[in-house]
């Protein structure tokens, strides 16, 4: 595809090039509602594409200067017209094949996940491991873990896992298998724990202890064959909800050497920013060794297909789970299984080693970004951030970001604008988790939790992401990633089950909840010049839906549905007309 240049002959204007010559459009798109997304977020009736590049955006008159006898005219009929969507948390590579081996139902009760589990120890011989992962007791009924005693009911047998996030929850044959009983001590220094009840007795719940789990997998592995197809197939899905680029939030060598090979075979259908995935707490020499090859790897050059240009690791545990790490204690809690008062959760790397860890890799041309739910987390890395910005070199160009960053105060806020911070979010928790949420910390707590309207009012640059891990499709995904109900939840801010908003003065616009996954999150990946709007010399990532998001009732926002999407003014997807009889 070719990369337009305007030649100094022509004068930019607003919406295009004017002057005595005009590049000459391969197609022209009239008649329409677009939405561009630029400055003034303007809102015109035409563009035009030449190569893989928007030529011109503005009125109908403006735009037809640009057609010749050879130049393609579209009429969009009053359709609207946004740019393409950027989803700014995925997990592609393994989201694609977690039901390879078998289909795993959804899940809204324990009774559902206890059925699941028997249905499996009716199909495995005794001592075979079940495994289940990313199930939230958050989004369960019943608001909790299944029990010890629960699952050793329906597989007295064999082992059992049930892993959500960095936290499992596992039965008395697992723990049995895996050397543990009651007579187990942790280490003063171990970044895991092992939750008792009242009387001391452990309840089969793990809090980042999974390497203590003598686990032995009994399921098919794709070949690697098998996991670029899939991918090729959850793709083809993200460009139905209008998804034109993701960024890979941890991507490990098998998931960038999945990447690579579909961009080689010229079969990429997104643009693909990654993070790579590192290990904090590894040794001086390894971390360095590892972040020398990524930057050494020709894909850390920038590529608008494939960039390798982030770097991950993980400050603290999961807000799903009970573990995500908080500047105030949790409080004991029957909903995640928490008996001691003072637990504040679990927090991975120390201070020194976060802001050490934090220079090298903004040294090595990477945006570092760390796993940072809790507040206490988010507070943490904020503070590395600082100390480099203050005594090292200014932090701003290089965009360093906070992942996921649900928990937060003003004071965080503050800071993130001071040193141009960027946060990725994921409003789907807010609709899916809120009423928990509530449950457990209260309003109070809740107050800074995904402030949206603070943080746009501050000026932080922040981007939506749905941390798709499981399963193809948008709603059917543990984690949905569909992005009009993202936007949708951003606006409304109104939890499933529950009669009223979750702290409603948090609330955004409709133009605002559509720059979350456009713009911003082109601005998270410095790709703002590249893409994230409809304006000339841009890329054509653009999509065509079937309302006017900027009009249509709020509520109607979510359902809204893709017509056609273009990638580098190609089509990925388009609805097919439905035969007639």
């Amino acid at each position: 595809m070719k990369y337009f240049i305007a030649f100094a002959m022509f004068v930019l204007s607003p919406f295009g090039l004017t002057g005595q010559e005009l590049e000459r459009a391969d197609t022209i798109y009239r008649n329409g509602n677009v939405l561009t997304v630029n400055s003034k977020d303007e809102t015109v009736s035409a563009f035009a594409v030449k190569g893989d590049r928007f030529l011109a955006v503005g009125s109908d008159e403006e735009v037809m200067l640009h057609r010749t006898k050879h130049t393609d005219v579209v009429d969009l009929h009053g359709m609207t017209v946004i740019p393409g969507l950027i989803d700014s948390h995925v997990h592609s590579t393994g989201a694609a094949v977690y039901e390879y081996d078998h289909a795993v139902p959804p899940m809204h009760e324990i009774a559902d996940v206890l059925g699941y589990i028997k249905q499996r120890a009716e199909l495995l011989d005794d001592d075979q491991w079940i495994f289940l992962s990313q199930v939230f007791i958050t989004r369960l009924k019943e608001q909790r873990f299944p029990t010890r005693e629960e699952m050793d009911k329906v597989a007295p047998n064999n082992p059992v896992m049930f892993r959500t996030g960095p936290d499992t929850a596992v039965n008395s044959r697992a723990l049995e298998l895996s050397g543990i009983d009651e007579s187990f001590q942790t280490p003063e220094d171990a970044s895991y724990k092992l939750e008792r009840d009242a009387d001391g007795r452990l309840t089969g719940v793990l809090r980042s202890g999974r390497s203590l789990l003598k686990y032995e997998s009994n399921t098919k592995s794709p070949s690697q064959q098998e996991r670029i197809f899939q991918l090729k197939a959850l793709i083809k899905d993200y460009n139905s909800v209008g998804i034109t680029s993701v960024s890979d939030r941890n991507a490990g060598d098998g998931a960038v050497d999945i990447w690579r090979a579909l961009y080689e075979e010229e079969q990429l259908n997104v643009r693909v920013f990654l993070y790579y995935s590192m290990n904090a707490r590894a040794g001086t020499d390894a971390i360095r060794q590892r972040i020398d090859a990524a930057a050494a790897d020709p894909l850390h050059q920038y590529n608008p297909h494939l960039w390798l240009r982030g770097v991950k690791v993980f400050l603290d545990g999961g807000m799903l789970t009970g573990s995500a790490f908080m500047r105030k204690p949790w409080g004991v809690s029957e909903i995640y299984s928490i008996n001691d008062s003072e637990y504040r959760g679990m927090r991975y790397i120390d201070q020194e080693r976060l802001y050490q860890f934090s220079k090298l890799m903004l040294e090595k041309g990477f945006q570092m970004t760390a796993h940072s739910v809790g507040d206490g987390a988010v507070h943490a890395l904020l503070d590395a951030y600082k100390t480099i910005d203050e005594n090292d070199f200014k932090v701003h160009e290089h965009r360093p970001c906070i992942t996921h960053c649900n928990f937060m105060s003003a004071e965080a806020i503050d800071d993130m604008a001071k040193l141009g911070v960027v946060a990725d979010l994921q409003p789907a928790w807010l609709y899916m988790d809120g009423k928990t949420l509530l449950k457990q910390f209260g309003q109070q707590r809740t107050a800074y939790f995904q402030p949206y309207r603070s943080l746009f009012e501050k000026g932080v640059i922040i981007g939506g992401g749905s941390d798709h891990m499981q399963r193809i499709g948008s709603l059917r995904s543990v984690n949905p990633y569909n992005p009009f109900l993202g936007m949708w939840i951003t606006m409304r801010r109104q939890p499933r089950y529950m009669s009223s908003p979750l702290h409603p003065e948090q609330a955004i616009t409709r133009l605002e909840a559509l720059r979350l996954y456009t713009m911003n999150n082109a601005f998270l990946t410095f790709e703002e010049k590249e893409k994230g709007s409809i304006e000339a010399g841009k890329l054509a990532d653009f999509v065509v839906i079937d309302r006017n998001i900027a009009k249509v009732d709020l509520d109607e926002v979510k359902d809204t549905k893709v017509l056609k999407t273009f990638l580098g003014g190609e089509v990925v997807y388009e609805v097919k007309p439905k035969d007639h009889d």
